[in-house]
Parts: C-alpha cells; structure tokens; sequence
C-alpha cells in the first residue's frame, strides 16, 4: 500500500475577452458540490489519457459548449494549497486563454449557468459589490491571471490577439484601456505599435468613416513580431 494519500491532477481557465469596452472573463455556475450555486472558473480533472491542455480545452466545451478557438493560451501557474478542495488533495494546473469575439456560452452537463463578467466587478471593492464570491481559490487565480495579462502587455505584442483582424490603432489601443484599466498615452502608444518591427502590419483598406465625417482609418493585421523593447508602460 502507498504511504502517500490519494490525490488528482485538475485545470481551471481564466478566459478573456473584451465585451463592451471592458475586460471580460467567462464564468460557470457549479451544479454539484463542493460549492454547488457558487460560481467558478471553468475547469476539472485531468483525465488519464490527456495532458493538461487537452484537458482544458475539453472542460471548456463540456462546461461553456465553446468549443477550442484560435487565440492564446498559456499555462498561469500551479495551486496545490492542501486545502483549496475539500474533496481531497487537488493540484490544479491554471491556464490564461484569450482571443476576441468569443460567443456566448451555454451551460453544459457540468454547469448549472454560465456567462461572461466583467472582471472588475469580480474583483473590484468588496466581494458582494457587483459580482459573486467565487468558489475555491478561483479569486486568486483570477487576480493572478489578470495580472499576467496586465504585465505582458507591457512587452509584447498579446494585445492583438483581443482584437478580430483587420483591426484600427484605437481598436487597439482600446483593448490597453480595457486590460489596464487606463488607456495609454496615444503618443507612446502610437510610437510603440507603428515603431516596432512586425508589432502590426498595414493593409490596402481604411476602416468605416468616423462620426465626425474625418479620415477613415488604416487596418492592420497582426505581425509577426513578439517582444516591445524597450516596454510601453502603464498609464
């Protein structure tokens, strides 16, 4: 017999998107327990078969009905605090996925609800506020996954893949106000995007006219660069 207890592999994802003009994060309503009605970060064990990012992207499905889309994804960190489920010892696998117009999601077999939130209302002031209390450490991971996003806008180029192609500099720009809760300054900003190598890449065609009747503007599709050097700072 072992000596040491039993324990399981799980994922949880913090999914982002921008949704009127605000950073986004998807969320499901738990229908069994532990904390059945609470809401959570879509997530769950980690079959035998299947490697962590399978299984991610098949919680996602099971859980939301969206299915694997093409942005980021990338794995945040590891929880493993002996006590954050009070079924047994679960190590979690935390992963940061984000991509643009992601659809509405449907609860599935696993979930009760599930919906997109704003994340300062998940995070912002006290936890009754605006938004629920979130079940197991999934506040946590989500300050950390908010963080993670925040700091990497900083020095490369991820703010791209919130925007859909072919996108215009205040689409762009507007996804920095929506992640850092400030835009940046238009100058640096402008500095930034259209002075780093392969940041964003011009096309043939402008935009739809402004209200004011003013110039359309230029459309861009994502290049092929990766790190800002030296890094756009916050506002």
């Amino acid at each position: 017999m072992s000596e040491h207890p039993p324990f399981a592999v799980a994922v949880d994802l913090a999914v982002f998107t921008i949704r009127d003009g605000a950073l986004a994060v998807l969320l499901v309503e738990r229908r069994e327990e532990p904390f059945a009605g609470s809401w959570a970060l879509p997530g769950g064990f980690v079959e035998p078969d299947e490697d962590a990012e399978q299984a991610a992207w098949r919680e996602l499905r099971e859980e939301t009905g969206v299915e694997r889309f093409p942005g980021h994804l990338e794995q945040l960190r590891t929880y493993s605090a002996p006590d954050r489920d009070p079924r047994m010892r679960v190590v979690s696998v935390a992963h940061v996925a984000l991509a643009p117009d992601l659809p509405e999601p449907r609860a599935g077999t696993d979930a009760a609800d599930a919906r997109w939130w704003v994340v300062d209302d998940l995070l912002e002031g006290p936890d009754d506020a605006d938004g629920p209390a979130l079940a197991f450490d999934h506040r946590q991971i989500l300050v950390d996954a908010r963080e993670r996003v925040r700091a990497k806008l900083e020095y490369t180029t991820l703010a791209t893949e919130f925007v859909a192609e072919p996108f215009t500099l205040p689409e762009l720009r507007r996804v920095y106000a929506a992640v850092w809760g400030t835009p940046p300054d238009l100058g640096n900003f402008r500095r930034k995007v259209l002075g780093t190598d392969g940041f964003v890449v011009p096309t043939d065609t402008r935009g739809h006219a402004t209200e004011a009747g003013g110039r359309r503007a230029l459309l861009y599709r994502r290049g092929d660069a990766t790190l800002i050097s030296p890094p756009m700072t916050r506002g």
